[in-house]
């Protein structure tokens, strides 16, 4: 009996591994930079928790509505175009098998065994055949809403609670600093874990996310000091 084993790709996680990074990068980046314009403008202790609190709740609820309606946007799409393809097949099946034939053709087999191929795939499964190789849709890439939703929500609340456990165990004097430091760290780490899942290189991940999350602050820490504004 032949043994069956299922190889692991990088590429059959893209989907909640893109939705977790974006969403725990969000989640550290803007609570801290919020928490930094408070702070710059002199706010007291309790006012910038509610603060960081606040964004906390506000950025999960957002982070998981926008990701939803962009991964249903594009599950309504892939459904259309199957939907479509399966009407094509009922119709005109050996114009569609004569079409999936000049695919294989196309990636370099002889036509003879093209032919066969394609009259192989389209007995086993011809939807399935031409959703992959003639739109690109695997079960593997398939958009999954609910799942990018929540992959979204959950990694933003656990990004913004670190910036929020400093502020709750860093005295007055040094908090700024330490949100800093604490941040740029949870965020190269994020970055290297990211880029190792992905298979990218270190490196350039950590640089990437770092350089642009420290303007991100600095621009929220000079917005805040600029105009003072205390928050009641």
């Amino acid at each position: 009996m032949p043994l069956r084993h299922r190889e692991f790709h990088r590429m059959d996680n893209v989907g909640w591994l893109r939705a977790a990074v974006l969403g725990a990068n969000d989640g550290i980046v803007s609570t801290a930079s919020l928490v930094l314009g408070v702070v710059a403008a002199h706010a007291t202790h309790d006012s910038i928790l509610v603060a960081g609190v606040a964004g906390l709740v506000a950025g999960a609820m957002s982070m998981a509505t926008g990701e939803y309606v962009s991964v249903q946007s594009q599950a309504d799409t892939e459904q259309a175009a199957l939907e479509r393809e399966g009407g094509e097949l009922f119709d005109d099946p050996k114009g569609e098998l004569h079409e999936l034939t000049h695919i294989y053709v196309a990636r370099g087999l002889e036509p003879a065994l093209a032919a066969q191929v394609a009259r192989a795939l389209t007995a086993h499964d011809a939807l399935g055949a031409h959703a992959r190789d003639e739109l690109g849709i695997t079960e593997s890439m398939r958009a999954r809403p609910l799942q990018a939703a929540l992959a979204s929500a959950l990694s933003f609340a656990v990004g913004a609670a670190l910036p929020l456990l400093v502020v709750l165990l860093a005295p007055m004097p040094m908090l700024a600093p330490a949100i800093v430091a604490s941040a740029l760290l949870f965020l190269a780490l994020l970055g290297g874990l990211a880029a190792r899942a992905g298979g990218a290189r270190l490196g350039r991940g950590v640089l990437r996310v770092v350089f642009w999350s420290a303007l991100s602050m600095a621009a929220a820490s000079g917005i805040g000091a600029l105009f003072g504004a205390t928050v009641a």
